[in-house]
């Protein structure tokens, strides 16, 4: 089975607040690699051209915490989701 499909078995059960946040004045000023958007498994992380912003679609989020190790300026905030909320892995 490939990777895809074992993470397309998994559940998530979406809060209505982020548990990612961006400080988004240390994305735009020191942040020139922006690593977030390659280093992701789940592929959340976008760059809004007009608004010169990173994007992040917290609800599919694997809680790996890769995000907030590589985002080496640290304008990445990562803690787990709130209690009951967040992914469910189904394949063990």
């Amino acid at each position: 089975m490939k990777v895809e499909e074992k993470l397309a078995l998994d559940a998530f059960k979406t809060d209505s607040e982020s548990h990612i946040t961006i400080n988004h004045e240390i994305c735009r000023t020191r942040c020139k690699a922006k690593y977030c958007l390659f280093v992701c498994p789940g592929h959340l992380y976008t760059h809004n051209e007009e608004t010169d912003e990173m994007v992040v679609e917290y609800a599919g989020c694997l809680e790996c915490g890769t995000c907030r190790i590589a985002c080496i300026e640290g304008a990445i905030n990562w803690v787990y989701p709130r209690g009951e909320f967040g992914v469910q892995y189904r394949f063990g």
